[in-house]
């Protein structure tokens, strides 16, 4: 009622927290979009590619420019080279990632199958990092290179001068801005900015071609520089194969393919558990998308390292960052420069929203479940507020220069893809597949050479990298140790035998024995009541049920709880559970207990033994330590009506 009492507060904090909802559960509403259509339904997989195709192919508004710096004339050959990577490495792991994964967890959720306790969950959180670096670099990089297509239109340079970082900054808050509002992914609008910039790009590629063509000295004076320059084809491809990590920017798009899955319409006899249908469809999406890519990829380094001057590429010149552009302008008039100009910053900005998308799509999906998310950031709205902000300092640092954020930007796409080339790998080996096995392995090195390659040419992106791990690790660790005393047991389940005990005891009094399993021998036992007995003073007529929690897997959050009962050396009554974390388990019981009966039950312990601290992160890591004082306080948080509490005694 005192909430009720204060409008202002209220509303402002109703509108942030709107559609917050526990993500850690099977069926949760994931980040900004609507829950997806059933696997029957959605959209043509043609409509989702262009919902991934505002991400991956409009990189082509800066990737030309980077090839040229990395490259200079060799631009063409090392795009190739990047092309064949595509065609033979990312596509067919990606492919493969679609069969494994064909919910939208992508190869993140394979990896993390393979790891189990703590070192799967930071493992994770690890990906999780440099996830989080290519996805807000996207952002970043996006609404960089849209204002620079801005800045440098030749009817605006003399206004907008000087104002790129502004500019930056607040399309960065106008993509925040959207999502606050409330975003829904509109195919709509991704199939028409897809089909208006690509048709553009196929007006400048064909112009430009015609210009190479007719000016058939530029081709020869080109090859001429190439042979001067390098002596010989395979001198050529070497260096090549040298710079091609540079140009890694082009591989991006393929994880936001899989991740779009669910939208994917399948066949009518789809399944969750066998959407073969969509699957079908997500392996023509990517397939469709990375061989359209190849094809512009080649035909604009081509034409952009044949007609621009190597001058104009390089820092403050006329095509850095925006190389396509200046052909437009300069072979094709103003007018039609500032029409591309227009549909390159849309496609570019709407690329930062597909990115944002993923993001808030990515980290519901393991956080939460994980225990290693603050409460809020169950809700839309304040994760975009904290991405922004992000957004902010990232375009700070940066100084909302394209060439600055390609290192950062290529570091978490390689990791990416490296990561699901290995995840892919160890399903095949897994399958027996020995031929697709050495085939990804081989794919995996390549992948792993790409990404050390340029974490030694630019290792600003593993900072940046490391900076995003360093901040979700720290964010999770006290995110997970602030909820430690939640009760964090979904259902409880008790078979015949345990029903059978706590129904017989609520006759009387409901009495449990902690009891932490050795030799489970008679001697345990006896010598257990006689303990508990003395140390609370208690009568002989007294009888108890014995509990005892074998921990699992300490590092999981929230699981259900099976009770089972049985007769130890006929006489001893125990109730058995497997848990991640013995208070909880314990806390959970007796509330069932409390629910199902009526009755208050008790519950003794002895006091453990050691420094409290020590054992407080004995709880934490390992789900077992200072057990009495944190079934108490776990029941305190789920019970605040102190006289409905069940109570717990430590002698």
């Amino acid at each position: 009622m005192a909430t009720a009492e204060r409008p202002p507060p209220s509303r402002l904090r109703t509108w942030m927290l709107q559609g917050l909802s526990d993500m850690g559960k099977s069926g949760g509403h994931m980040g900004p979009h609507a829950e997806p259509e059933p696997a029957h339904r959605g959209q043509r997989w043609w409509r989702v590619m262009c919902l991934t195709g505002v991400d991956y192919f409009s990189t082509l508004g800066y990737q030309p420019g980077i090839a040229a710096l990395a490259a200079g004339l060799l631009s063409p050959i090392a795009t190739i080279v990047l092309v064949i990577v595509t065609l033979v490495g990312a596509l067919p792991v990606y492919r493969r990632v679609a069969e494994e994964s064909p919910h939208g967890e992508g190869s993140i959720a394979m990896l993390e199958r393979l790891l189990s306790f703590w070192k799967g969950k930071l493992f994770v959180l690890t990906l999780l990092g440099f996830a989080a670096t290519d996805f807000l670099i996207t952002i970043t990089l996006s609404a960089a290179d849209a204002s620079t297509h801005l800045v440098e239109n030749p009817h605006l340079t003399s206004t907008l001068h000087d104002q790129q970082m502004v500019i930056t900054l607040v399309l960065v808050a106008l993509l925040g801005a959207v999502f606050l509002k409330g975003f829904l992914e509109a195919i709509e609008v991704a199939v028409a900015l897809v089909a208006v910039y690509l048709g553009l790009n196929v007006v400048v590629i064909a112009v430009g071609m015609w210009h190479v063509m007719t000016e058939g000295h530029l081709i020869t004076d080109w090859s001429s520089a190439l042979t001067a320059e390098h002596g010989n084809a395979f001198a050529m491809i070497g260096v090549a194969l040298l710079v091609f990590p540079k140009l890694a920017l082009g591989l991006s798009g393929f994880e936001t393919g899989v991740a779009v899955m669910p939208h994917v319409r399948g066949d009518d006899t789809d399944t969750e558990e066998s959407p073969k249908g969509r699957i079908r469809g997500t392996k023509k999406l990517l397939t469709a998308a990375a061989v359209i890519m190849s094809v512009f990829l080649i035909a604009t380094s081509f034409i952009t390292t044949l007609l621009i001057p190597e001058r104009e590429f390089e820092s403050g010149g006329q095509a850095n960052g925006r190389a396509l552009a200046y052909l437009a302008h300069e072979y094709l008039g103003g007018a039609f420069g500032t029409v591309y100009d227009i549909s390159t910053i849309a496609i570019l900005w709407f690329a930062g929203a597909s990115a944002m998308a993923g993001l808030l799509n990515l980290m519901p999906r393991y956080l939460p479940r994980y225990g290693m998310a603050p409460h809020w950031a169950r809700a839309v709205r304040p994760m975009v507020i904290v991405f922004t902000l992000i957004g902010f300092l990232v375009t700070w640092l940066f100084d909302a220069d394209v060439d600055a954020q390609g290192g950062a930007y290529a570091t978490g796409v390689l990791v990416l893809i490296s990561s699901a080339a290995i995840a892919v790998t160890i399903a095949a080996r897994k399958a027996g597949q020995r031929g697709w096995t050495i085939g990804f392995a081989a794919i995996s090195v390549v992948f792993l050479y790409v990404t050390v390659a340029n974490v030694i040419e630019r290792p600003d992106g593993v900072k940046i990298g490391a900076c995003f791990i360093a901040g979700i690790i720290l964010v999770s660790l006290l995110s997970r140790l602030a909820r430690a005393f939640e009760l964090r047991v979904t259902s409880v389940t008790l078979d015949a035998m345990a029903e059978r005990f706590i129904r017989d005891m609520a006759s009387r009094k409901i009495r449990f024995i902690a009891n932490e399993p050795d030799r489970r021998d008679k001697a345990e036992y006896r010598d257990k009541i006689e303990q508990i007995r003395a140390d609370n003073d208690m009568p002989e007529q007294e009888d108890f049920v014995f509990v005892e929690v074998t921990v699992t897997d300490p590092s999981e959050f929230e699981a259900s709880l099976t009770v089972r009962g049985e007769v130890m050396h006929n006489r001893f009554r125990v109730l058995t559970l497997e848990s991640s974390s013995v208070p909880n388990a314990l806390a959970a019981l007796l509330l069932h207990a409390r629910d199902t009966t009526g009755c208050i039950p008790h519950i003794y312990f002895e006091w453990t033994e050691g420094n409290p601290f020590a054992n407080f992160l004995r709880f934490f890591l390992f789900g077992q330590g200072e057990v009495a004082p944190v079934t108490r306080e776990v029941l305190r948080e789920a019970e605040p009506d102190r006289p409905r509490r069940p109570r717990v005694h430590t002698g």
